[in-house]
């Protein structure tokens, strides 16, 4: 179904600002049969996490601004992507803000700069950290309202960030990942284990989420170059403030974006609901038990996908939201669940705008001063089903931050045409074939 919903060390340099501890159960689950839990050490800061930053409402307003607008560029350019085209799409842009200002705590100068203005956060850093702190404290104080016995309301964000021993972090780094992020720096063996690396963080990541986002780092996507990888991992799970019947889903047609259609599980409803009708499309919102979240559906005319798509900035989905009113909805919506591989963010990231933070030149001295650093990749993995009851979310990013390696020569060597081959004894130069190609097949 193309359903398209618009709208992530181990002994550091000793200092009094930070201390090492350790921590299990990050990876296997214990259990009779099973393996043992991990346990890792870890470097945190002394600091505590700050529960009651001093933030401003135009701070508050200003950080889900930029969050908006980093959602809706990442949203444009994931939709155009050549292998993404007629294909679904479902990520979390809080996710991958979140996972890149804690990666940005650590960048200075030029790197920095960039990195702001790519990904909208307009906020100097002592209130940029203080702003996510706050944002990250309200969200996890939804769903007091809830009321759902069948399907408990769940929202948890969470940060982790893995570090190579003996990597000396800079305290100060410490001391914003603890106290704005709730973080604390894991400690593993990139340098010669980095298998091992990949496999303790898909686990810790797998455990944040229910197990709904297994593998976001795919294999070969760590190497004995990383030397730190932010984290950050969202779970949701709510029901409908009023849930669809089950004995109302039938199946009707779906009609997608190549012309066809078929039929697909719909479920069926009358409700009150809050609904907009805007040039080219209609949308409803649909509250979340607790009445905190809310699912908003932007439904474009036949053949306008493209076109409302194209209209969709920060200004324009706040319209949309401001002019949603109380009405009786017939609603039918598609039962959904989206699943898939987790992708690289580092070419959308770039074509943002956000490039020297990728590459040699970049400026993470915050981080540590003990080797040059730059980001190798950031990956991203989502998962998404509705029904009847309401629905469940899940989606981590991370950020994969390593030394920067010598320049490597690189050609294009593209054997399109007629060619000449030796086969031959390297030691001796002895030829033992020799023959030209001129057509194949």
């Amino acid at each position: 179904m193309k359903t398209l919903l618009g709208a992530a060390i181990a002994v550091v340099a000793i200092a009094a600002s930070f201390s090492i501890g350790s921590v299990a159960t990050v990876g296997c689950r214990a259990s009779a049969e099973g393996p043992s839990p991990i346990t890792i050490p870890v470097a945190r800061s002394e600091k505590p996490r700050n529960t009651a930053p001093l933030v401003s409402a135009d701070d508050s307003r200003e950080l889900a601004t930029g969050n908006t607008k980093l959602a809706l560029d990442l949203y444009g350019v994931l939709r155009d992507k050549p292998e993404l085209a007629g294909k679904n799409l479902f990520f979390s842009p809080y996710s991958v803000s979140v996972a890149l200002a804690m990666t940005s705590a650590g960048a200075r100068g030029a790197t920095r700069d960039e990195m702001a203005k790519a990904l909208h956060f307009t906020l100097p850093d002592e209130r940029l950290h203080p702003a996510f702190d706050a944002l990250d404290l309200a969200l996890a104080s939804r769903g007091a309202n809830a009321k759902s016995d069948s399907r408990p309301f769940r929202l948890r964000v969470v940060n982790a960030d893995f570090a190579q021993r003996g990597l000396a972090i800079e305290p100060s780094f410490l001391d914003a990942l603890a106290t704005s992020y709730g973080a604390d720096v894991k400690l593993v063996d990139f340098s010669t284990d980095p298998e091992g690396a990949r496999t303790t963080i898909n686990s810790w990541v797998a455990q944040e989420t229910n197990d709904r986002i297994e593998n976001l780092l795919p294999q070969g996507s760590v190497s004995t170059a990383a030397r730190l990888v932010l984290v950050n991992a969202v779970y949701f799970s709510a029901g409908w403030l009023t849930p669809f019947k089950p004995e109302a889903t039938h199946p009707a047609p779906f009609h997608e974006l190549d012309g066809s259609s078929r039929d697909v599980d719909t479920m069926d409803q009358s409700t009150e609901l809050r609904y907009a009708k805007g040039t080219g499309y209609e949308a409803v919102e649909l509250p979340y038990d607790g009445e905190e979240l809310s699912m908003m559906i932007v439904l474009p005319e036949a053949g306008k996908l493209a076109e409302v798509e194209g209209r969709l900035t920060s200004d324009e989905l706040d319209g949309i939201a401001s002019r949603l009113q109380p009405s009786t909805v017939h609603l039918r919506l598609p039962k959904l669940r989206y699943e898939a591989d987790a992708f690289s963010l580092a070419k959308v990231l770039q074509q943002l705008g956000m490039r020297l933070a990728f590459t040699p030149q970049a400026d993470f001295s915050g981080i540590t001063r003990d080797e040059q650093l730059q980001i190798l990749d950031v990956f991203h993995k989502a998962f998404l089903a509705v029904d009847e009851s309401g629905t469940e979310a899940a989606a981590a990013t991370a950020v994969i931050v390593g030394k920067v390696s010598a320049p490597v020569d690189r050609h294009d060597f593209f054997v399109d045409r007629p060619f000449v081959l030796f086969i031959r004894d390297r030691a001796t130069g002895t030829i033992l074939f020799a023959g030209r190609f001129v057509q194949l097949g």
